[in-house]
């Protein structure tokens, strides 16, 4: 006695019956046009847009660079002519002596020698030894027994004083050329002159050391 029979009758019969349901249903779809609609869903057209690229902006194109300046040359500042009255004949000696002895009379200056006169528009210094007072001679140098012959240039200035000094020829004795130059306050002289006015000019005088027996 077999029972597989019955359960296969069931399971046929519910086969049929899915089958008739869906075409129930397929049948119900096409008479309300439901098979159509989709259709028509699936046949409708696909619109299509074409979408433009998006560039990226431009980089802006750099600013130009800014004008050179060139700085202006310097103006053009003339040199002032500098004129430096040197004139050798105009050179002037003072001697200072220093006696062991009682001093004997000392020897009477030797003439100044005017210089040449310049041009009317200018006139050059005036040095004058006798217008100088005799300076005293250096106690240390009179000890050592130092001598010699020193010659400075110096600066008139407009009031007629020495306002700057330099040795020219040394008499080879520092103490020497230094009393030299400090004794330059002792002399009064007659400044230069531009078209009348007084100026600041070079000169040079002697200055000579020596101890006499």
């Amino acid at each position: 006695m077999s029972y597989a029979e019955p359960h296969d009758s069931s399971r046929r019969l519910t086969g049929i019956v899915i089958v008739i349901v869906l075409h129930i249903v397929l049948v119900y779809a096409l008479v309300n046009g439901l098979a159509r609609k989709i259709v028509e869903v699936i046949q409708a057209p696909l619109e299509t847009k074409i979408l433009e690229e998006i560039k990226p902006p431009a980089d802006k194109p750099p600013p130009p660079p800014p004008p050179k300046l060139t700085a202006p040359p310097p103006p053009f500042i003339p040199v002032p002519e500098v004129r430096i009255d040197n004139p050798v004949a105009s050179l002037n000696t003072i001697t200072a002596v220093a006696a062991v002895k009682p001093p004997a009379e000392a020897p009477p200056p030797r003439p100044a020698v005017v210089a040449a006169p310049a041009p009317p528009a200018r006139t050059a210094a005036v040095v004058d030894a006798r217008n100088c007072s005799k300076p005293e001679y250096p106690a240390a140098a009179l000890r050592a027994q130092e001598e010699g012959l020193v010659v400075l240039q110096f600066l008139i200035g407009v009031d007629g004083t020495a306002v700057d000094s330099k040795v020219e020829k040394t008499s080879g004795f520092r103490r020497l050329d230094e009393a030299a130059r400090r004794a330059l306050v002792l002399c009064k002289f007659k400044p230069g002159t531009e078209a009348g006015t007084p100026v600041q000019s070079w000169a040079r005088i002697e200055y000579l050391w020596k101890i006499e027996e």
